[in-house]
């Protein structure tokens, strides 16, 4: 009896073990086929986020792509260039050397302010003056003043950083500390960061197969794509991505790229004419100017005035006695009203309230009266093409 009760309990154990702990080989099955299903599901999982982090790529890339083009579309180069003409004997009515200094800083800025890409100076006398080399001699002294003043231009207009190489110390620069600073585009700070820089050529050889060296304000010099005679001033355009190396990199472009191609006032060129006529024969344009506009309170009102697309605009403006006392003094022209001369002869500030309006305050009333007619000009020529 006690054997009987042995072997049945023995019999219930064996139930028991293969009921929750089953045999060897079943265990290796069922083991396997957990793995198979864990591994399938982190490969999933896996293609998933792969799937997920390509697909984000993709969007950066689009976003990047379309913000690339909207900038360049807003970045649009501008091909149209604003020239002004001015008497250099505007100068003769201020009183002292310091005056004639703030006067003159007074023009540069109303015409960096409206993107003027040209000031012509002439003589009123109709002497010949084409160079800013001489001296100073004093206020009233003729033609004088026609150098004093595309000296002053000149020295505003360069960057701060290059003014020492192409300025030396001169008399008719005594004041220039005195003048506000243009802080235009291409007056760049040390550490800021732009596509183009003005620059000077600098005196050191170049090695076998590459260009010249270029300060061009920044804390390392840039190696160009030429070799170029040293102490030229060039306009660079610096490389996208630049290695950390010892120079940048650059090639030379043209002074009018960063305004054809990026959409940036890049400063503005200064001309001595000898003559009123001398303003219109010696342009620097293949073309000529294709619209030129004398201003007198003669002249018809701006306010009437539509503009058509143009490439090269003058606005010539007179001295103290007006465009009539530059025609009378120039043998070159027989005309004895100046209106003939223009293709828009205009009063830009009808009603004024003064009976003389200077010439610096002319220039910001008269490009500020076209500024909006400009732009109107030529948005509705690139809408209609």
């Amino acid at each position: 009896m006690h054997v009987l009760f042995s072997i049945l309990s023995f019999l219930k154990c064996i139930n028991y073990t293969n009921t929750f702990f089953p045999k060897k080989g079943k265990e290796k099955y069922n083991c396997k086929l957990f793995l198979s299903l864990t591994v399938k599901e982190k490969h999933k999982q896996w293609k998933n986020a792969k799937l997920i982090k390509r697909l984000e790529k993709q969007k950066q890339q689009e976003t990047a792509e379309r913000a690339e083009q909207e900038e360049s579309q807003s970045k649009k180069g501008r091909a149209y260039t604003v020239s002004v003409a001015l008497p250099g004997s505007v100068l003769d009515n201020a009183q002292s050397p310091e005056l004639r200094t703030y006067l003159a800083g007074q023009i540069a800025r109303a015409c960096v302010v409206f993107n003027v890409d040209e000031i012509v100076v002439f003589d009123e006398q109709g002497e010949d003056v084409k160079s800013v080399e001489g001296e100073f001699k004093g206020v009233g002294k003729k033609g004088h003043a026609c150098i004093q003043l595309a000296r002053i231009l000149q020295y505003m207009e360069c960057p701060q950083y290059l003014r020492k190489w192409f300025f030396p110390v001169h008399k008719d620069l005594q004041y220039a500390g005195l003048l506000n600073p243009l802080d235009s585009p291409h007056h760049m700070r040390i550490d800021e960061e732009s596509e183009y820089r003005e620059g000077r050529v600098l005196n050191k050889p170049p090695k076998q197969g590459k260009g010249s060296l270029v300060n061009c304000g920044m804390r390392k010099d840039v190696r160009i794509d030429k070799q170029l005679q040293p102490d030229l001033r060039v306009t660079v355009k610096l490389t996208k991505t630049q290695n950390q190396g010892r120079l940048y990199k650059g090639v030379v472009v043209a002074p009018h790229v960063p305004r054809t191609e990026g959409g940036l006032y890049w400063g503005y060129t200064v001309r001595l004419a000898s003559c009123l006529s001398s303003v219109f024969t010696e342009s620097p344009f293949k073309e000529g100017y294709d619209l030129t506009v004398g201003t007198s309170e003669r002249g018809s009102s701006v306010d009437q005035v539509i503009l058509s697309p143009f490439k090269h605009l003058l606005m010539v403006f007179g001295g103290l006695q007006g465009l009539e006392a530059s025609l009378d003094a120039d043998q070159n022209l027989d005309v004895t009203d100046p209106s003939v001369l223009f293709d828009l002869y205009l009063n830009t500030c009808p009603d004024q309230g003064s009976r003389t309006i200077r010439t610096e305050e002319a220039i910001l009333i008269s490009m500020a009266a076209l500024r909006q007619k400009i732009t109107a000009a030529f948005s509705e020529d690139s809408s209609s093409s």
